[in-house]
């Protein structure tokens, strides 16, 4: 998994990064296919701002939050990731479940 911080009107400090990098562990644990992420830490006025676009497979996932604490904002964009990312994956399985059985149905 490459990962791409990028920091608008602020700097990415080595614990925001180390703080991001074991959340996303979350959503590698969950699938493990994940190609490229790429995240985007900003400031305006008080809020505090976090972008993500996932590279998947076929898929991009993209997911934004905002808090007034840069912490609790990665955390909700993680949420919204790690669900955004099991949908995907249930919707993958089951897209495969039927048509397997479906190629079985009509060759008999």
């Amino acid at each position: 998994m490459n990962l791409n911080v990028t920091g608008h009107q602020l700097e990415v400090t080595p614990a925001i990064r180390s703080y991001l990098v074991g959340k996303l562990e979350r959503i590698t644990r969950h699938f493990d296919h994940v190609i490229d992420v790429s995240v985007i830490l900003s400031v305006e006025k008080l809020q505090q701002k976090v972008e993500a676009n996932l590279h998947l497979r076929g898929k991009e996932i993209f997911a934004q939050s905002g808090d007034t604490d840069m912490y609790a904002a990665i955390d909700l964009l993680i949420d919204k990731l790690d669900r955004q990312v099991i949908e995907y994956k249930r919707k993958r399985y089951v897209e495969k479940r039927h048509d397997g059985a479906l190629k079985h149905q009509v060759g008999e």
